[in-house]
């Protein structure tokens, strides 16, 4: 039984996934990039990975749209009227949403969604309620949980009951970040400190930091991908830093001969990528979301996307022992930027002609399912974490290298409901030591994080028992459960 057929007799799958799943293998029946053997190589070994992109891109991985642009003049295509009030206002992006597409088919950026609602609220009470059935509504419908909202950094009204209707609801999608600046209102931070600690989101992302890198019109999208508001990114394609570091099996190799080469290869396979899209599948010339202002293709980048720096690290100085291992050690924590710092330059060197600025962005990938014993990014591997302090110490360092997104997840003991300020503290300390991005949530929580996206445990138990699941996400979950050890995570308390 070939993959067709064994996915239309799946059982667990729902029928929307399966439409999905079928829709990958019919692409994935093509061969119509120009890939090179010595990357096919690489692709063959693991050590550049495409992330499930599929064969023939005919749509970018990440989309942006302008939303404000959207809610200012309405849609010719959609027959939409720019809306008047707050129901009018969630019924026009529920519209929207369902015409952005991405890598998943869903849209995996929603808008700052306060900033966007925050004008038609007129009565408190009949805010909330059209608030809190627009996110049930997303839930339900965009069920992938990298569908990502924005919210802050400014302490608007409906900002509080967007984190209102999320304690209230504690569902997995949409992922939030707050953007959090020097003058965000402590009290909107500390609501969101509290939203976290019973369902795991908003995450709390460094807006100095990301407005001094790509300005004012940035949104995190997807787990927390940094990109510009009316771009997206072409592609995110990742180098497995581990894998290299294997194959080296010392620094002069690895330095001098594997990472020059596998870094060549990748950029190649991303322009090809790229070509492709932009070149052959039609999408910029066809989409309406280009034509009415939406999306403008100067403002797009692609995402080179890394991970496994500890095992990298950890191979080639032969560290065994806990003192000598990433996390522990200083020359550990020194040969990893001097990794990435080498991997920073070779990217910044290369050119696309599609790219805004000519530049691919770098990116922490925060891992999949099918990784074993290799760690997303630059952290600290799971069941190896230091003190709190300590850890984010030898994490924030490497943060100003990616600003299309890195950042780490942070589990806390359940007592954390009862001094949220003292989380507020972490978390203001973290940025000013140069942390891009922080995630937390509760050990007693159902939602939970797995790496940048969330799922709620009930879910994986009932996958895990073959019961089916509405959201798609579940199984990525479930594996990364059982292979990266998400829920062992080390929990904090006053250390």
């Amino acid at each position: 039984m070939n993959n067709i057929e064994k996915t239309i007799k799946d059982n667990i799958l729902t029928y929307e996934q399966k439409v999905l799943a079928l829709a990958k293998e019919a692409e994935n029946t093509l061969q119509v990039l120009n890939i090179d053997n010595k990357t096919t190589e690489y692709i063959n070994e693991g050590i550049i990975c495409s992330l499930f992109e599929g064969n023939a891109p005919y749509r970018p991985r990440y989309i942006l749209p302008d939303y404000q642009k959207f809610m200012e003049k309405g849609s010719e295509f959609l027959k939409l009227d720019k809306p008047k009030t707050i129901w009018e206002a969630v019924n026009n992006l529920l519209i929207l949403y369902k015409h952005v597409p991405s890598i998943t088919s869903f849209p995996v950026y929603i808008g700052n969604i306060d900033e966007l609602l925050n004008p038609y609220i007129d009565d408190e009470k009949e805010a909330y309620e059209a608030i809190k059935m627009f996110l049930k509504h997303i839930d339900r419908t965009l069920t992938d949980s990298f569908c990502h909202a924005n919210i802050g950094p400014r302490d608007l009204m409906a900002g509080r009951l967007i984190l209102k209707a999320e304690r209230e609801l504690q569902d997995s999608i949409p992922n939030i970040s707050m953007k959090v600046s020097k003058d965000t209102n402590e009290d909107f931070i500390i609501d969101g400190i509290k939203t976290s600690l019973i369902t795991a989101k908003p995450s709390f992302a460094n807006h100095e930091m990301f407005v001094s890198e790509l300005g004012q019109q940035y949104g995190i999208a997807s787990c927390y991908n940094g990109l510009l508001i009316g771009g997206g990114s072409y592609t995110l394609v990742r180098l497995n830093l581990a894998a290299i570091a294997q194959k080296a099996k010392n620094k002069d190799k690895f330095f001098n001969i594997y990472l020059p080469e596998v870094v060549d290869c990748m950029c190649r396979f991303m322009d090809e990528r790229i070509r492709y899209l932009i070149e052959e599948s039609g999408y910029f010339q066809s989409s309406f979301l280009v034509r009415e202002g939406l999306i403008d293709q100067d403002k797009y980048t692609a995402m080179f996307g890394m991970f496994g720096l500890a095992e990298c690290v950890n191979t080639l100085l032969d560290a065994k022992d806990k003192k000598d291992r990433f996390g522990y050690s200083q020359e550990a924590s020194e040969l990893g930027l001097k990794i990435i710092e080498n991997l920073e330059q070779k990217v910044s060197a290369h050119h696309n002609k599609y790219c805004k600025d000519g530049k691919f962005l770098l990116h922490a990938q925060v891992g999949i399912d099918s990784d074993h014993g290799i760690s997303p990014g630059c952290r600290v591997p799971i069941g190896e974490e230091p003190a709190l302090f300590e850890h984010i110490c030898v994490e924030a360092p490497f943060h100003k290298y990616f600003p299309s997104g890195i950042g780490n997840v942070y589990a806390f003991e359940s007592t954390a409901k009862n001094n949220p300020k003292y989380v507020l503290d972490i978390i203001r300390g973290a940025f000013a030591k140069g942390m891009r991005y922080f995630s937390l949530y509760s050990s007693d929580s159902d939602v939970v994080r797995i790496t940048g996206y969330l799922v709620k445990r009930s879910e994986i138990e009932k996958l895990t028992h073959g019961e089916q699941v509405l959201r798609d996400t579940v199984v990525l979950g479930k594996g990364a459960v059982e292979n990266l050890k998400v829920l062992d995570r080390k929990i904090r308390k006053n250390d």
